[in-house]
């Protein structure tokens, strides 16, 4: 897959560093008395002259850049100058960023833009009963979420011909930068509708302490997974296996989801759109959530995403599984009470294959809107690759494989090629023909079902085979 190579490529950049670094190697003195360089010294030197060169080819690449940005820039303001676009977003870091960036992109294509930011629970409502009436919006920031409903009700239009036209989206955008998995839940029945500008994936975060102490490696399947979760539980005093999402409803529903692609399809037919909760391998993933949460804190049935990472920043679990956007605060030492013995992994392998969550946030053209060859110059300069080392600094979230394999960004954030790994595990669906999330418009109401009838499992009102029977039944009332 795409950038695999790029845990060898650390690696290797790990081992000249440390090379370079060493003491003792530096010359040897010839029989005439003078020194001359070593071997090592040698290839130090060679590593030296090509790092310097690297640097400047990078400057110029720059450079380069930029003055194509500038000629784009001059092309778009002979043709827009004075239109002004209206932009819907919700309140978000991504959105903080973009505006950070709004005044040099106005000055560059002459084109104004106005905001509109609410918070997310509205976001929706307001953009859908824009569409009905006014048209006034031109941007649409869309939850990936919402893409099934907003394809289905044509809300939304597709983007194919703006970014395969080379005028309105030259080289330097570098689409084949975008992470795969991400472009992929901007799709809608082969149509690109949405841009990634933020996302996540979910990966592991385990104890190197507990991990060394106790001769065990981070888990590659989902059965050394439980394993591990079952020996670290009670281990220790006050110490449990495994920390996971469990409140009741959506919250159940998106935990279980996380780890259901491993062991199957999902729980709908992605070209029909029939569920089939009640399908073995989604049995199978619900069982195995249930005997994972039994290696959990005894309040984990409050768990979302908030108090499982709390759990772990705590120092209650021994390993935990969730999303990779909120993860920067177990290496913080203000935060965390295991900052500094914490290693990320990604998600183990199940017997349907590679597998991991995603979700993200996209931006789109609305149909109707006004000034569509304006608000595309807006969309293509904020996601382009020239641009995305401005956005994540100003603190928009990485969607590009270039911001994931940016050594200054890698040292800052330990765990940006474990978010790698995982991004490209949830290829492996893309591979499979699956979305993480079903293209269904009530999907959201779908999750809610499951998730109440799943917890009900757990508190061992049902068995897990009737938990998923009534599901399916629920859902199929629901769709008809």
């Amino acid at each position: 897959m795409k950038h695999k190579w790029y845990a060898a490529a650390m690696a290797w950049m790990l081992a000249l560093s440390m090379t370079a670094c060493s003491p003792g190697g530096g010359q040897t003195t010839t029989a005439a008395g003078t020194e001359a360089p070593t071997a090592e010294a040698q290839k130090a030197e060679g590593a030296q002259a090509e790092g310097t060169k690297a640097a400047e080819g990078a400057q110029e690449g720059e450079a380069k850049g930029a003055s194509a940005v500038e000629a784009w820039g001059a092309q778009v303001k002979e043709q827009l100058d004075g239109t002004k676009i209206v932009v819907s977003m919700a309140a978000h870091p991504s959105t903080e960023a973009f505006q950070a960036m709004a005044d040099d992109f106005t000055d560059l294509t002459g084109i104004g833009v106005e905001w509109d930011v609410v918070e997310q629970t509205y976001l929706k409502n307001k953009q859908l009963l824009d569409f009905q009436g006014a048209h006034s919006y031109d941007v649409f920031m869309v939850d990936s979420f919402w893409n099934a409903e907003y394809g289905a009700k044509n809300v939304i239009q597709p983007l194919d011909a703006y970014l395969d036209d080379p005028e309105k989206t030259p080289d330097w955008y570098d689409k084949e930068d975008l992470i795969l998995a991400y472009c992929d839940l901007g799709r809608y029945k082969g149509q690109t509708i949405g841009i990634p500008i933020a996302g996540e994936t979910r990966f592991l975060a385990y104890r190197t302490d507990l991990f060394e102490k106790y001769g065990k490696e981070p888990p590659k399947t989902m059965e050394e997974f439980l394993e591990l979760a079952r020996f670290f539980n009670g281990k220790e005093d006050g110490l449990y296996g495994v920390a996971l999402r469990a409140q009741r409803g959506i919250h159940f529903a998106s935990g279980w989801l996380t780890t259901m692609y491993a062991f199957c399809d999902g729980m709908m037919d992605q070209e029909t759109l029939e569920p089939k909760i009640d399908d073995p391998g989604v049995v199978e993933s619900l069982q195995w959530y249930l005997d994972m949460l039994a290696c959990a804190p005894p309040d984990v049935s409050t768990y979302t995403h908030e108090e499982s990472l709390g759990a772990f920043m705590a120092g209650k679990t021994a390993m935990w599984l969730d999303a990779t956007a909120i993860a920067s605060g177990i290496t913080d030492p203000q935060q965390s009470k295991i900052y500094d013995k914490v290693a990320f992994a990604a998600p183990p392998d199940g017997p349907a294959g590679e597998s991991a969550a995603l979700a993200d946030w996209n931006i789109s053209i609305p149909a109707g809107a006004k000034n569509p060859d304006a608000a595309w110059a807006f969309m293509m300069y904020m996601t382009s690759r020239e641009k995305s080392l401005e956005y994540v600094k100003n603190g928009g979230a990485a969607t590009r494989y270039s911001i994931y394999e940016n050594e200054e960004l890698v040292a800052e954030n330990p765990s940006y090629p474990a978010q790698l790994a995982a991004l490209e595990k949830a290829n492996g669906l893309v591979e499979r023909g699956l979305q993480w999330t079903p293209p269904h418009e009530q999907i959201n109401q779908m999750l809610d079902i499951m998730g109440s009838y799943a917890s009900r499992a757990q508190a061992g009102e049902m068995t897990v085979q009737e938990a998923c029977e009534k599901a399916q039944k629920d859902v199929e009332d629901l769709i008809k």
